[in-house]
């Protein structure tokens, strides 16, 4: 590569063409105020225990309450949800004001219709170039039977039937 810019290009080329799941991040501040943001940086990373992970980017308005956060949930969203994945990646605009929600056991705000939540107790939080990755430890699960939302080239959809292959 001739420069750092036209590698960067790249980068986001390749990991735009890869298609991902879409999942919403949020947690409660210290008043307890709901807090969110959209994200598409998450991966299991183990079964014993439950773990799983998310980054935030250091620049991102809510940055310190993610990081100093003990819990937090993250909503896979279903197909019928991407309204709900463009408010909570806007700005200047009450996100929760906007969606239903509500607060579960373990005081986390978790948003309605959602296909998956985990909420999670913050495991180990690690330095990453401009971002955080959270690891979670996954203390409660919830699923509805709906299908999940994808994200590929810019794009919201769900899996095509013809995708699935039956025997």
């Amino acid at each position: 590569m001739n420069s750092n810019t036209e590698q960067v290009a790249r980068f986001k080329e390749v990991l735009g063409n890869y298609p991902t799941g879409v999942t919403v991040v949020t947690t409660a501040d210290e008043n307890g105020t709901p807090v969110g943001l959209t994200v598409n940086s998450f991966a299991s990373v183990s079964i014993d225990p439950l773990l799983v992970l998310w980054s935030i980017d250091r620049k991102v308005s809510s940055f310190d309450i993610f990081q100093n956060t003990d819990k937090f949930a993250i909503h896979t969203l279903a197909d019928d949800q991407a309204e709900i994945c463009t408010l909570f990646a806007s700005r200047d605009i009450d996100r929760f004001a906007n969606c239903e929600w509500n607060l579960s056991e373990h005081a986390l705000p978790i948003i309605s219709g959602s296909y998956g939540v985990l909420q999670c107790k913050t495991f180990k939080k690690v330095d990453a170039g401009d971002h955080l990755i959270l690891i979670g430890e996954v203390i409660d699960i919830e699923v509805e039977k709906k299908e999940p939302l994808l994200y590929h080239k810019r794009k919201f959809g769900k899996i095509p039937e013809e995708f699935y292959v039956t025997k």
